[in-house]
Order: C-alpha cells, then structure tokens, then sequence
C-alpha cells in the first residue's frame, strides 16, 4: 500500500466520527479535499500526504510518534506546521498566532495551509448559494471575522513569495467578501 493510501486510510479512521460544522457531511471530506486541491496543484507527495493528515494532530487524539511511525519526520513536520499550538487561546490570539507563523514559514507549509483555507472558503461560499447570509451564524465569530481572517492569510501566505494556490485562495476571498485587496499593477 502506499504512503498516500496509508494516509487516507489513517485520516478515515482518525476522523470518523465527525462532521463538517453545523452539517451531517463527514469531515473526512475536508482532509480529502485539501489533499486533492494539492495534487492538482501539483505538489510533492509528501506535501500531499500532510495536507490530508493536516487536522489529525488539532482535532483528534493522534500522536507525533504516530505520524512520525508512519510517514516520517517530513510529514510530521508539516503537519506540526499547519496545526494551532495552543487550543486554549481566544480565537483571535489563535488566528494572529497564524498569520505571523505563515509569514515566514516554509513553502511546503504555506501550501497545505492554503489548500486548507481554500477548501474552507469554497464550502463556505457553497454555503452563502444555499442558505445566504445565515451561512454566518454557523461561525462563533460572524462575517466581519472571517473577512479579516482570511484577508490576513492570504496576505501572510503572500509575505516572502506568492504561488499559485494563493492566487486562488485571493479569488474566493474577493468572490465571498469582496473586493478586498487592491490591484497590483
């Protein structure tokens, strides 16, 4: 079997009693998602890898030994990297946490947590076609949050160098909230 099937398998397992937030949609599709919106983008398998294990370490009871057994110290790593150190801070501390660690982190790291946003974003705006703006109360913090926030990402993702995943992620944002960043000529 091979290490990408490995990972599906072991996020499947680790993921299966949730769900998306205020839906019956198994969360494991989120996972899959970002896995899949990094093998279109054409990323190392590793990155791959980490992008479907991206949640393991934050929302379930998933080791580091566990991921480093069985996919090593590379997706371990990456996975640590895209994951919030203290779930015990507020939101916004958790948030501006992020957007500073994204500024200088690695490319590898950036990419899954861009896959990551613009799988969230796209559920989101899936959300706004179906429900409107009612699609916000399923957010402990509104609408005026989540523009900041993902203003901030794809601001943070872009501080060293830009990639083309985050020109995607910069479309949805401007498509769901806005036009929000201005033109650079």
């Amino acid at each position: 079997m091979s290490l990408m099937d490995q990972a599906i398998e072991f996020a499947a397992h680790k993921h299966r009693h949730q769900h998306r937030k205020g839906t019956d949609i198994p969360y494991i599709s989120h996972p899959y998602g970002v896995g899949m919106i990094l093998l279109k983008a054409k990323c190392k398998e590793e990155v791959i890898i980490a992008g479907i294990l991206h949640d393991t370490l934050e929302d379930t009871d998933t080791t580091e030994e566990e991921i480093l057994n069985q996919f090593g110290q590379n997706v371990l790593d990456l996975v640590k990297g895209c994951s919030e150190p203290d779930k015990g801070a507020s939101w916004e501390e958790r948030k501006k946490h992020t957007h500073e660690f994204l500024k200088q982190a690695p490319l590898s790291i950036r990419q899954v947590a861009c896959a990551d946003k613009l799988h969230n974003l796209r559920s989101i705006k899936r959300n706004l076609e179906e429900l409107g703006e009612e699609a916000w109360e399923r957010f402990n913090r509104g609408r005026d949050s989540q523009e900041w926030y993902y203003t901030e990402i794809v601001e943070s993702l872009g501080y060293t160098s830009r990639f083309p995943l985050l020109d995607l992620l910069q479309d949805e944002v401007e498509v769901v909230f806005g036009e929000t960043f201005e033109n650079e000529d």
